[in-house]
């Protein structure tokens, strides 16, 4: 399908020197760029200075301004460590000549181990679910004003229960801070360890943040509220494929001080763990901000 052609498309930077790499947004005419549009670009442009047997385990990034859709950003690479087992990148996205974001990613070799890892949580399998055909409008870095990513579309996402809806809990009864939510691509993807790590990146800004607010008796969509992510934070620790059911188990244990926090699971759907998120993002009024 076209969205998942654009998807790919948009993952797959232009090289401009060794260490440098650009990356173009589909949706320019939004406000700002979407988190994990960044976010997934960057983890590309780190693994695109690795070598293939080394796959990413984990990622720390921060988002330091808002990014501008209409013009490329640069991804800067910093080759910070090639060991036998390990190799570490630093990576940079640059636009207007000031750091948008920063990205901080390690890559290891395969080895065996010790293994165990927590229980899916028993939810209805995604193909009993409806098919939305799009994903609701629950996350302001997501869906603003301007409307969502049109590669969004790429993405068949099921929601166990009622997801959150914009501006639905105010003046409503609160929920509890858990969201359950199965997701692959519409369509097969290449076989690329790189790629499918970077999908999911994509699609992992979707629902966290939200969460926090489910708890609280307000909208994202209130022009008196602010809601933008601060950092993000995944870990890889088993194979998966994007374009085979995944479920993401989202949590938020805390909201306070203008912030939210959030953590999620993402699990293959024969139950095995394969990804660990947190994040913190404001979760404040207007007025509070300085």
């Amino acid at each position: 399908m076209a969205a998942l052609d654009d998807l790919v498309s948009l993952l797959d930077l232009e090289q401009l020197e060794v260490n440098l790499f650009r990356g173009h947004s589909q949706d320019r005419d939004r406000v700002r760029l979407y988190g994990g549009e960044v976010l997934a670009q960057a983890l590309m442009a780190a693994g695109r200075t690795v070598d293939a047997d080394r796959r990413v385990h984990s990622m720390h990034a921060y988002f330091l301004k808002l990014g501008d859709p209409k013009i490329p950003v640069v991804y800067d690479v910093d080759r910070i460590r090639d060991g036998r087992s390990f190799v570490t990148r630093r990576v940079v996205a640059v636009q207007h000549g000031q750091a948008i974001f920063n990205l901080a990613a390690s890559f290891h070799a395969v080895e065996t181990g010790p293994e165990h890892f927590d229980h899916m949580p028993e939810v209805p399998p995604a193909d009993s679910l409806p098919d939305p055909g799009r994903l609701p409008e629950d996350e302001p870095e997501t869906i603003d004003r301007q409307g969502g990513p049109h590669v969004i579309d790429a993405l068949d996402f099921r929601h166990v229960g009622d997801p959150w809806e914009p501006g639905e809990n105010r003046g409503n009864p609160v929920r509890d801070p858990d969201q359950d939510t199965w997701f692959r691509t519409r369509g097969r993807l290449p076989d690329d360890p790189l790629l499918h790590a970077c999908v999911v990146a994509y699609a992992s800004d979707l629902t966290l943040l939200g969460t926090a607010t489910l708890p609280h008796p307000l909208g994202h969509d209130d022009a008196g509220f602010m809601m933008a992510s601060l950092d993000h934070v995944m870990w890889f620790h088993r194979p998966f494929r994007a374009d085979g059911w995944l479920l993401y188990h989202v949590h938020s244990p805390s909201a306070g001080a203008g912030r939210g926090f959030a953590t999620g699971q993402i699990f293959c759907d024969d139950g095995t763990l394969a990804v660990s998120v947190a994040q913190e993002g404001l979760l404040r009024p207007m007025r509070a901000a300085r």
